[in-house]
């Protein structure tokens, strides 16, 4: 985990320029659960003023976070700009392919989630691409190093 963690000048100019081209985010793995990483994180991203659709084939039709989840990336009712990954490596490569068939930019994959396929997959499908990282902590430390 990286609780405390550095990004180099050019990682920290590329995810900045991938937040400030996002809009609206699919986060896939989305949990009703307040305890989990996916409750905390979709309601920071909303509270940034980010629309986050919840994706999760258990929960589809319920709200979470006022939001209705899908069971899956090609149900989700409007284009996504990035897809928040909150599942085991494994599963990764195929989220990012499709990523890849619902035109998202990019595919961000949390803490602890790395898949060289799923790097594949989105490179070959020209989207951005960012593994083992938490989207929340990025946001935060870009927010504070604009704000100093």
């Amino acid at each position: 985990m990286m609780d405390q963690f550095e990004l180099n000048p050019l990682e920290k100019q590329r995810l900045a320029r991938i937040l400030e081209q996002t809009k609206r985010i699919a986060l896939v793995g989305a949990s009703n659960k307040p305890e989990r990483a996916s409750f905390e994180v979709m309601q920071y991203l909303l509270a940034q003023g980010f629309e986050v659709q919840p994706v999760n084939p258990q929960l589809a039709g319920s709200l979470i976070l006022g939001q209705v989840c899908v069971a899956s990336l090609d149900k989700l009712a409007l284009p996504v700009d990035l897809v928040n990954v909150f599942r085991r490596s494994e599963f990764a490569a195929q989220i990012a392919d499709e990523a890849v068939a619902i035109n998202a930019r990019s595919v961000w994959l949390q803490e602890e989630v790395i898949n060289a396929d799923a790097a594949a997959s989105a490179k070959a499908g020209q989207l951005d691409y960012i593994e083992d990282i938490c989207i929340k902590k990025v946001h935060q430390l870009l927010t504070k190093s604009a704000s100093e």
